[in-house]
Order: C-alpha cells, then structure tokens, then sequence
C-alpha cells in the first residue's frame, strides 16, 4: 500500500486500507503536533494552493499543515494567475509542476481538478468541487473514529441538501464499513452516479436515501449536515422551505441514538440547517472535526508527498 505521488480527486480514489492508513496517520500526526515532535517530511518543498472559491478552513489548514511539516505552502486566487485571462487549467498544471512539489485546487467543475491532475507532474489534490470534498472527509472520519474508537458498524445520517460533502461522506462511510443514509426532500438527493459508486464499494443495504428525516435518524451514532444553499447559489426561498424539516434540532437528536454525536463541515447557518443547542452543545463535534482538518490533511501531504 503506498500513495506516494498520486492524486487525491475523490474519495473513491483510496482503497479502504488505505483509507484507514491515512487515518492513522493523522492520528499520529495529531499526537506529534502537541508534543512538539514532527517529522518534517515537506522540509524544501512547496505546496500550491489554488483558490477559484472563497475559503476559511480548507485555506488556513492547508497552510498549517504544510507549515507543520516543514514545506511552504503557497496560497493563489484565480485573480493572481493567468486563468483570469483565459490560461487553461492544464497549462497552469504543467506549468506549476515544474516549481512545486504538489498542487491543490479548490474550484467549481469536478473535470477542471481532473484536467489538472491529467496534466500535471505532481499530485494534485481536490480541495473542493461542486461534486465532491474528499479532504472535509477525511476529518469528519477521522472526529468519528476518535469518538467512537472505530468506524465499522455505525450509522450516519446526513441531512438537508445532497450536495458535495453528502457524495463524499457517501463513499467515505463506504469505505469505513459504515451505514450511509442521506435523508433530503424530493430533488435534492446526493448525485446518483456516486451514490451506485458507494454502494459498489460498501453493498446494496449500506446506502440509503430516505425522505423522512425521523426515520432517517432512527438507530443513528451520527448526525451530519451542511448548509442549504451551496458556495455560488442564490438563495432561494422555495428551497429553504423545503429543507425546514430536516433541521437539525432536539427532536431529532432525541430521535437518534442515545449516544448520537453532531457533525457539521462549517460555516453554519445557526437557525437554518442546525440549532445553537445542537452545534454547542455537549453532543457536537464540530470543533474537534474542524480542528482535525489540519491533522488530516498534514496525514496527506505526508503520504504523498513527503519524505
């Protein structure tokens, strides 16, 4: 098993041994970093970080990671580069990869990281698209894991709209040998085609789509959501109505099991897709899974890039 000098686009790109090797790693990681004892595996090197959408963790742990590891991280919009005068992504790929030792884009269209990684010479890293955000996973695995102490047997139910994290959390629960249900209104289910993927890797019964919330986290260890109108969309009000009943609140952690825990990828919208009771209190993990953002990606890096 090794990930030296590949891609990471997908969270269906890992194997679940491998999966679970960069969970350790992460962990170890995590532990190294407050003790004051890191292997600085990217010492010389550098890590390009491209930005075509704002960002606050996914940047700022970028960074920190790299940094934690010795490398140096250098952070670029769209407007610093030539693709704001219409250089293709490729080009820029093959262009960057002759000055750094790894890129990461976080951008719109699932083919434009696709493009890059096909041209570039150095592994390129998915920091987010309109269909996938496999690095948030990685994390929100990880909080679960810490949690819990292991990931095979539980069930987690995402909530709201089906967007790119609920397709990742798809696959990623695939992988770990956990129960996936995502429960969402009519039109707004995670993207089919991903939904056969994980099913492929975890079986039939392991992934479900449901429209009652209640009986979506019936039974359920874990609650996740995200907020109901994605990085680009407008809001709109038809939508929003839709999504009201899929809140999460205390009716529907009481619903769940009793040892349920709360997950949300950030930034909320406090009294839209989830509560303040439920995002502060004594069963979230939002914190300590925004935290492990860093551990993770530090985990990657490590593994594909460092020495």
């Amino acid at each position: 098993m090794g990930l030296k000098g590949r891609d990471f686009l997908s969270v269906a790109d890992l194997e679940a041994g491998e999966l679970l090797l960069l969970l350790e790693e992460a962990s170890s990681f995590k532990q190294s970093l407050r003790e004051g004892n890191l292997r600085r595996s990217l010492q010389g090197k550098l890590v390009a970080l491209i930005f075509q959408k704002p960002s606050t963790r996914t940047r700022v742990s970028f960074e920190a990671a790299v940094h934690h590891l010795g490398g140096h991280p250098i952070p670029l919009l769209a407007s610093d580069l030539q693709l704001g005068r219409g250089e293709t992504i490729a080009d820029t790929g093959r262009v960057l990869s002759r000055y750094v030792q790894a890129i990461t884009l976080r951008t719109f269209a699932q083919r434009e990281v696709e493009e890059l990684a096909e041209a570039a010479e150095v592994p390129v890293i998915n920091a987010l698209t309109d269909l996938e955000h496999p690095c948030q996973i990685l994390a929100d695995l990880l909080t679960v894991k810490e949690h819990f102490g292991e990931l095979r047997g539980l069930s987690l139910t995402y909530l709201g709209d089906g967007n790119n994290v609920a397709n990742s959390l798809a696959l990623g629960c695939a992988l770990a040998g956990m129960s996936y249900t995502a429960a969402c209104p009519p039109g707004h289910d995670p993207d089919a085609a991903v939904l056969a993927h994980a099913r492929a890797l975890g079986g039939e019964e392991s992934v479900r789509v449901v429209e009652d919330p209640r009986e979506a986290v019936s039974g359920a260890q874990v609650l996740y959501t995200d907020v109901w109108t994605s990085m680009g969309q407008e809001e709109d009000p038809v939508k929003l109505r839709k999504m009201r009943p899929y809140q999460i609140n205390r009716k529907l952690l009481d619903a769940a099991s009793p040892e349920v825990v709360v997950l949300h990828c950030l930034p909320a919208h406090r009294g839209e897709e989830i509560t303040d009771e439920a995002i502060d209190g004594p069963r979230s993990l939002v914190w300590e899974q925004a935290e492990n953002r860093v551990h993770a990606q530090a985990a990657l890096l490590h593994l594909l890039v460092g020495e």
